[in-house]
């Protein structure tokens, strides 16, 4: 038995049809080295999607590695209430240099969807404590996506993660989200005036003063397959909830730490959320850890005497886990010293015209949408209609087993296809990239 059939025998894999197992077995990894990935037979594989977004600066990168190793000589975890170590302390002290000003308070999890649990538990009891009480339910954008969490779960849009279980999940409004690329205002992202931000107020006119808080990943809907929206729509948005009382979710769990070009997504538009996720990038992609960021004024409102019953009961064991910080304060020190955003605001645009250069004219390449570093290809059976394929015909993911064949993690949103590199890329490694990319979707259409 290989080590394939013996994943096969025990493991239950994410966000996977374990059938297909059964004629596309599981690729089984040895190592890895900034962004490559290595099976046990030596093959290598450009790894285009930072492994679900979070490997942000390389596999193994030895100065993570490091700052790991020497952690776990000196302390491996600690219960962080009425406990602390230096390395959270210090890796505060960090991250509050560099989230949107305004945001003071940093309370740990352990991943994305817990992080967005801890925002919306947040945001509740903020209105509560405040007098609000009619303030119950939350707002979302259409085709958004904040985690499998049953909260989390809730205020995403994405049926495919939801859908079944619906009797479970609390009831949210949904605001119907951006689709520049398929403008109904046939409008342009680049210059617009976010004139499909009226679908936000005609909600807020409805349901504002029952809302307690609008969640968004901002920017860039991930899941949703990489949909990009201007800046003027979030800053329309900050400017709503500040004139209804409702409080400001961002989830910069896959947006936040250059991933968009800027430090957070809502440093586009010069805003600060009342509440910020963050996970993914923060460590690195070495070890599960989030954080949901707020504001003195948030954080003031479970400020009393503990007979007042005001104190944010929500926890997790591995809150602040020493290892977790000292890779993410070592994040940190290499984004700072090295000027890693300057130099990826360099590849980015390199990146993105050699996608274009070697695929725009493609008939089935319908747009190739960028952010940052990360570059969405959105597959179509016609440019003119912009028709996509019938999700039953599962294009993407044949693409995506070519491109394994080739070298390339190319994994699809379905009738996307997108690149998600760690920050650290080259050019060299770019061009081999768009090359692997190209040949897999050559060779299917």
């Amino acid at each position: 038995m290989n080590l394939a059939q013996k994943d096969l025998k025990y493991i239950w894999h994410p966000c996977s049809q374990m059938k297909d197992y059964e004629s596309f077995p599981p690729i089984v990894i040895d190592h890895g080295e900034g962004v490559y990935l290595y099976d046990m037979e030596g093959k290598e594989y450009i790894d285009i999607i930072s492994s679900w977004w979070c490997n942000l600066l390389g596999h193994c990168n030895p100065e993570i590695n490091n700052a790991v190793k020497k952690q776990l000589d000196t302390l491996e975890h600690v219960i962080l209430a009425n406990f602390s170590h230096k390395p959270v302390i210090e890796l505060c002290q960090e991250l509050s240099k560099s989230v949107p000003r305004g945001l003071t308070k940093f309370h740990f999890s352990d991943c994305g969807s817990s992080a967005v649990e801890c925002a919306l538990k947040m945001a509740f009891q903020y209105q509560y404590q405040t007098g609000q009480m009619k303030r119950t339910r939350f707002m979302c954008l259409s085709e958004g996506y904040h985690g499998e969490t049953i909260g989390a779960l809730a205020v995403g849009s994405l049926d495919m993660y939801a859908k079944i279980y619906q009797p479970l999940l609390m009831d949210t409004v949904r605001i119907p989200a951006p689709d520049c690329y398929r403008c109904p205002y046939h409008q342009n992202r680049e210059n617009c005036q976010a004139n499909c931000f009226e679908e936000a107020e005609k909600c807020f006119d409805r349901y504002a003063d029952t809302t307690c808080a609008v969640i968004v990943e901002p920017l860039l809907q991930g899941s949703a397959g990489m949909r990009i929206y201007p800046p003027l729509y979030l800053k329309k948005l900050r400017t709503l909830c500040d004139q209804t009382g409702v409080m400001l979710i961002a989830d910069e769990i896959a947006t936040g730490f250059g991933r968009t070009g800027k430090m957070f997504a809502c440093d586009h538009a010069a805003i600060t959320p009342d509440i910020m996720c963050l996970s993914k990038g923060l460590t690195g992609g070495y070890l599960p850890m989030a954080i949901a960021a707020a504001t003195d004024k948030v954080y003031e409102a479970f400020y009393a005497d503990y007979k007042e019953g005001k104190a944010f009961m929500h926890s997790h064991t591995y809150s602040g886990n020493p290892l977790g910080c000292a890779a993410a304060l070592a994040v940190q020190k290499i984004l700072r010293e090295q000027h890693i955003l300057e130099h990826a605001a360099l590849r980015a645009q390199y990146l993105h015209e050699k996608l274009l250069t070697r695929l725009s004219d493609h008939p089935n390449i319908g747009e190739i949408r960028h952010i940052g570093l990360i570059n969405a290809m959105e597959l179509v059976t016609d440019k003119k209609t912009k028709t996509g394929f019938d999700e039953k015909k599962r294009i993407g993911y044949e693409i995506y087993q070519r491109a394994l064949a080739h070298g390339l993690i190319l994994r699809p949103l379905g009738n996307v296809l997108y690149f998600n590199p760690p920050l650290t890329i080259t050019e060299a490694e770019i061009d081999k990239a768009v090359y692997r990319c190209a040949t897999a979707i050559e060779e299917v259409l």
